[in-house]
């Protein structure tokens, strides 16, 4: 099994926002789950088709991937692309750009035994290009002042730094499943600041187990996210809201609720997911139990179903067009573009409330007919 951080770049996010939390959540064992292996999976696949473009020698891992589909072939292909591009643009200024593919890179120079693992690293002269392949779907993510890139960079720069002048550092995030294709820059002087002055000193209170619990977005993904007492006081600020008296809500207190209620949302999912848990292996809550929640009737087996019921002279099937992925897999994706490119549309997305920060554009509230729908 392969060894992990304790500071990891990839929750330095957390460990920065809540230094003690680290410490906590390395006492308690990794849950292993089916998008974790997904991702895995993604992974490899990605690394093979980019050392075969690069012209490497390399075997092809999809018959040994457990959850290899077409979805992820195509975002795979994608990835492959815009580091290919990116490569191509990296050569306009150096002829010889260097290249790593999974690369490990150290950056405990700022964070104690603080390693990881960069999927793409372009170095071209003055530049330094850091690429991150995401293949979740369930949370945006920015390249923006992303600080698990940031410490990619930095390990890069403690690899590299002595071979290269390097002067300008660009990170990219590659998200296909959400559209998301993001590219941010800084200057060397710029990240080395920020190392030295802000990641520095927190992973030292981090790893120390000091420094002071606060709770935010960052708790999303935190092992101690259900029993944490700064998160449950964070969320409870809601119900502290000093209401004016009046019979409904208006504008502006709406305005000041809605930032907070997806978290709010959040935290008590998880303290019933984690309640159910503790209660199943024989906690006892006081005024609750655990009771059989509602069943759906299912086949003991579908192929005998299937046989009595065509032996009595019904047809027990029923017919239905696949859906695009697996159209998709069954054609692959030149013959299905090929066939199907005119037939294929991606329709306008339902509304959604969202903080005006947000880079989308907004929605034309006309195209709202009068029953509401679009």
């Amino acid at each position: 099994m392969a060894k992990h951080a304790t500071l990891s770049a990839s929750a330095s996010h957390r460990w920065l926002a809540c230094p003690p939390s680290a410490l906590l959540c390395a006492e308690i064992e990794d849950q292993s789950s089916p998008y974790a292996q997904q991702g895995t999976d993604a992974h490899e696949l990605c690394e093979y088709l980019v050392e075969k473009a690069l012209g490497h020698d390399v075997t092809d891992p999809t018959e040994n991937l457990g959850t290899y589909d077409a979805e992820m072939q195509e975002s795979a292909e994608g990835y492959c692309s815009f580091v290919m591009e990116q490569l191509a643009g990296a050569k306009e200024h150096c002829s010889d750009p260097l290249v790593c593919i999974e690369q490990r890179l150290d950056f405990s120079r700022w964070v104690p035994e603080g390693f990881g693992t960069g999927d793409c690293v372009i170095v071209a002269d003055d530049t330094l290009h850091i690429i991150d392949f995401k293949y979740g779907v369930g949370v945006l993510v920015s390249a923006v002042d992303n600080s698990q890139l940031k410490c990619y960079a930095l390990g890069a720069l403690d690899t590299f730094g002595s071979l290269y002048d390097i002067r300008r550092i660009k990170l990219s995030i590659y998200q296909p499943r959400r559209g998301n294709v993001d590219t941010f820059e800084l200057s060397t002087e710029e990240l080395l600041k920020w190392a030295d002055e802000i990641l520095k000193p927190t992973a030292e209170l981090a790893s120390a187990g000091k420094g002071e619990f606060h709770a935010g977005d960052h708790c999303q993904f935190c092992k101690l996210k259900a029993t944490c007492r700064a998160r449950a006081a964070y969320s409870l600020e809601l119900a502290k809201y000093d209401f004016i008296e009046a019979p409904s809500l208006n504008t502006d207190e709406i305005a000041a609720i809605l930032p907070q209620v997806d978290s709010l949302v959040s935290w008590a999912d998880d303290i019933k997911t984690y309640a159910l848990e503790q209660a199943l292996s024989g906690v006892r809550y006081p005024h609750f139990k655990v009771v059989e929640g509602r069943s759906i009737r299912k086949y003991t087996d579908e192929n005998e179903v299937a046989k009595v019921v065509q032996n009595a002279g019904y047809d027990p099937f029923e017919k239905k067009l696949m859906g695009i992925t697996l159209m998709t897999k069954q054609l692959g994706k030149k013959k299905f573009d090929e066939l199907l490119s005119g037939l294929v549309i991606k329709p306008a997305g339902k509304p959604v409330l969202v903080q005006d920060t947000d880079p989308r554009p907004e929605f034309n509230t006309a195209q709202i007919d009068f029953n509401g729908e679009i």
